[in-house]
């Protein structure tokens, strides 16, 4: 070993070796127990950012602890390529999207490579290559042929000054985030798929998942099943009735408005012809410019319009008035409510605004609530009032008493709602899977046959920014001919969202290069569900409940043998850095990244002031806040690599914080990370040189005199304790900062007991050899260059992770005697003032003991404390 330790020499080495021997790669065939970790396949943005460093780190530390435990590891990586920052790369600056999409790829790859991360890069895929979208492609097909996929209009956002739909992340405080006009609504007919067919499935099997609590409870949420009524009104004058979802049919009486969505079809009906018609025109002007996170918000003030119209109250025959308002959405329960104002905050808003009544009929008989003389909505449980028959009945009894009568009466059935809602998919983008849907004049919507797959993107597209899809623009596209009759016929030139290509791609990298299917069933059965999945919790709700959806499908189609995709989820928290800034004489911010910044220090080493290393002018501490482009406090990843190497950039975002837990950035933490590979390396080095470098452990070293008894069972009670503390933290709980933690206290003692006593070089030899393996997985580089010194001609990930001797890890442990039959079988090391029972029970458990005593019946064990243990057998 060199006496310096060269990162960018080792690491380069390593990286190539790996490459040449293709050691990741994994053979479905291989020995040991199959065991799929995957993180999430990112965007190829171009560059890593730190929150990728820490997803991939967490799940490398993973894959190479089970490899070294004997499992067979599927750790695979690809691109979830298609999406929007590509196709604006094409308008800006003429790139064509799928070259700057393969040009970003190869920097990410070439970035995760330096991190050392083991990906098997046999597998990868890109979802915008037409091998995979393909596929992407004969699923849509799949859904379309079991009714799950159709097409209907619906608002979306659209922006009058680049004349284009916009996706929701593209609209930024109501306005385009290209232009700054503010952006409206437009209905367009769309793709969805049926997603709530499987809503109660979705939500029920969520038990069976190895998942945090909190994000099972957030998709709970956010398919948000719930229990009540549908209940029909009539509507003066109309014939159709309006049905409205109600968890609190015990409150029916208590209607005194009913409130449609705007959107909701009976409007036009209901007022065209009428003197209202003008009025709700101009009213859905307004409501174009609100999203429907603004118009469902507790803040947003409720505004309506009364359409001339009067429903009528099954229960009592009251005659109520029918509104429309902006706080009612069409995709929410049946697009209409019936107003209670007495018990609902939104409607007693709207109501007081509007003086409409207010009629209480529930009594939670409290003494800080008068409900003759109410102030404030309450919702509350109690006795039923003012609602006729079912006067004094408590309220949750009602609840069910109501709805038996409603059904009676065929006014209304009990019902099961859901907020969950079909998903949409259109997207009117080039970049993206072209949907493979042909439209025939006689024939309607038909599936493009199978065999005509791919349907590939068009290159003569034009990309200005404006318009319809650019797809439109591709007459060699969008004109061919039907699959059914042959007849002309238009192709769809939508795209799907790219949520569709992510649905599935964990299913594809069981079998990466299947020309002929999607995948093999059989390789998904080896490799399904992923035995560990990890990524950020920003993806806990929609990619996941999408996920699940897809495996569901497949599963009941045949086409898959799994029916959920991720069995254990780890989901990593962000890395957060401080902002700094400069405010000018008109209120503008700039921002500056903190490796821009120097952090001047008093006498004290307390920080005093902030100057920016360019101009040495002040700059102001900001938030410390999740790494943004926004804020500018993103650290890139190539600069730490660079500065102190993968290893040690692996080791400090490993050890700052348990992977659940924010991180937060500090560059004098990364530099200790490195010091402690430094002094790893140097202990290691001078462990070699003392045991005279030679290859195997313990093979006639010499002991370099009187050996400490006392320091070397120190050393050896370390060496086992992290050796089982490692394996516990890694293999059962992924607590890494604490798995580091303890082989920096054996490092500590290994250290100590060097100096202060006298140990065998054998036993430091053994030492530096286990802490090699342990460390490994961690920081895989230097281990590696390291294991090579002590002449293994493998890698050390194919070494076994080392076994802890528990005898070892008594303190002041005494030797005990075992006979059987009144013979000496062997001895067993204890703790110290063990009972004569304790004993006994140590001594069955031995295997030697249960190998002799096999076959034969215990008459009795006699422990006697401090000597022996006789078991007496026949």
């Amino acid at each position: 070993m060199d006496e310096k330790y060269d990162f960018r020499e080792i690491e380069t080495k390593w990286q190539r070796r790996w490459e040449e021997t293709a050691l990741f790669k994994t053979d479905d065939d291989a020995p040991g127990e199959p065991f799929y970790l995957l993180e999430m396949f990112p965007y190829p943005s171009g560059k890593l950012h730190m929150g990728h460093v820490r997803n991939y780190s967490i799940g490398d530390v993973a894959a190479r602890y089970l490899r070294m435990k004997g499992h067979n590891v599927l750790h695979p990586m690809g691109w979830d390529a298609f999406g929007l920052p590509a196709e604006n790369a094409a308008i800006k600056n003429g790139i064509h999207p799928d070259i700057w999409t393969r040009e970003h790829m190869a920097a990410m790859r070439g970035q995760l490579k330096k991190l050392g991360i083991s990906y098997d890069w046999d597998r990868e895929l890109a979802t915008c290559l037409p091998d995979y979208y393909k596929w992407t492609q004969w699923i849509f097909i799949q859904f379309f042929n079991s009714g799950l996929a159709y097409k209907k209009k619906n608002p979306v956002n659209w922006c009058p000054s680049c004349e284009t739909v916009l996706a929701n992340e593209q609209v930024v405080e109501g306005a385009c985030e290209r232009c700054g006009t503010v952006v409206g609504k437009k209905n367009l007919d769309q793709w969805y798929l049926a997603i709530t067919k499987y809503a109660q499935r979705l939500l029920d099997d969520l038990d069976r998942l190895g998942w945090p609590q909190s994000v099972k409870t957030m998709q709970q949420n956010w398919i948000g099943r719930s229990t009540g009524a549908e209940v029909n009104f009539e509507i003066e004058g109309f014939d159709e009735k309006l049905c409205i979802y109600t968890t609190r049919p015990d409150t029916l009486f208590g209607v005194t408005y009913m409130v449609l969505a705007p959107e909701h079809p009976f409007v036009g009906p209901l007022t065209d012809g009428t003197a209202y018609e003008e009025k709700v025109a101009e009213f859905m002007g307004k409501l174009q410019f609100l999203n429907d996170i603004d118009r469902t918000s507790q803040t947003l003030e409720k505004e309506g319009l009364f359409i001339g119209r009067y429903a009528v109250n099954p229960l009592n025959g009251e005659r109520v008035p029918v509104y429309i308002a902006n706080y009612v959405l069409m995709d929410y329960g049946t697009g209409a409510i019936m107003a209670v104002p007495a018990h609902d905050s939104r409607d007693f808003e709207f109501a007081v605004k509007y003086g409409l009544d207010i009629i209480p009929v529930i009594d939670p008989g409290r003494d800080d609530i008068d409900i003759e003389n109410l102030t404030e909505p309450f919702v509350a449980e109690g006795t039923m009032v003012n609602s006729g028959r079912f006067n004094g009945m408590d309220s949750r009894e009602g609840i069910k008493a109501v709805t038996d009568y409603l059904e009676e009466q065929g006014w209304g059935e009990g019902s099961v709602n859901f907020r969950l809602r079909d998903w949409l998919i259109s997207r009117q983008r080039y970049w993206g899977v072209p949907i493979p849907m042909v439209y025939c004049e006689k024939c309607g919507w038909t599936a493009e046959k199978e065999e005509n797959l791919p349907i590939l993107l068009p290159t003569d597209v034009r990309f200005s920014g404006k318009g319809e899809s650019p797809l439109m623009s591709s007459a060699t596209f969008r004109e061919t001919k039907c699959p059914l009759c042959g007849a002309p016929a238009q192709r769809e030139i939508d795209t799907m969202d790219t949520f569709l290509d992510s649905s599935w791609y964990f299913m594809r990298f069981t079998d990466a290069r299947n020309s002929e299917r999607a995948f093999d069933s059989e390789k998904v059965k080896k490799w399904m569900p992923v035995d560990q999945y990890i990524g950020g919790v920003e993806h806990a709700i929609l990619h996941l409940l999408y996920a699940r959806f897809f495996t569901k499908f497949l599963y009941d189609k045949g086409i898959s043998p799994a029916d959920e995709p991720f069995s254990r989820l780890l989901t990593q928290g962000m890395v957060l850095a401080e902002t700094f800034y400069r405010e000018d004489d008109e209120g503008r911010v700039t921002w500056y990244n903190p490796a821009d910044v120097e952090l001047i220090t008093d006498d004290q080493g307390r920080v005093a002031a902030a100057v920016l290393k360019e101009d040495g002018l002040p700059v102001l501490p900001g938030k410390t806040e999740k790494m943004s482009k926004s804020k500018n406090n993103g650290i890139d990843p190539e600069a730490s690599i660079g500065k102190y190497g993968a290893d040690a950039l692996r080791l400090f975002i490993l050890f700052a914080s348990p992977p659940e837990k924010e991180l937060e950035w500090s560059d004098a933490a990364q530099e200790g990370s490195y010091r402690f590979i430094g002094r790893v390396w140097r202990f290691v080095r001078r462990a070699l040189e003392e045991a005279g470098g030679l290859k195997e452990s313990g093979a006639g070293l010499e002991t370099g005199g009187g050996a400490d008894p006392e320091a070397e069972k120190e050393l050896l009670y370390a060496m086992n304790a992290a050796i089982k503390k490692v394996g516990t933290d890694i293999g059962e709980r992924y607590n890494f900062n604490t798995a580091i933690s303890a082989i920096m206290e054996f490092v500590n003692t290994a250290y100590k007991v060097r100096e202060d006593g006298s140990v065998r070089a054998s036993l430091m030899y053994e030492a530096a050899e286990k802490l090699i393996l342990m460390l490994s997985p961690f920081t895989p580089h230097v281990c590696e260059e390291m294991w090579e010194a002590f002449g293994h001609e493998g890698s050390v990930l194919l070494e076994r992770w080392p076994v802890y001797e528990e005898a070892a890890l008594i303190r002041g442990a005494e030797e005990i005697a075992v006979q059987i039959n009144g013979k000496l079988k062997g001895k067993i090391t204890v703790s110290p003032g063990l009972s004569a029972q304790e004993l006994a029970d140590a001594a069955v458990e031995l295997e030697a003991v249960k190998a002799l005593t096999e076959g034969k019946t215990v008459i009795k064990v006699i422990g006697v404390p401090g000597r022996v243990v006789n078991i007496v057998v026949k």
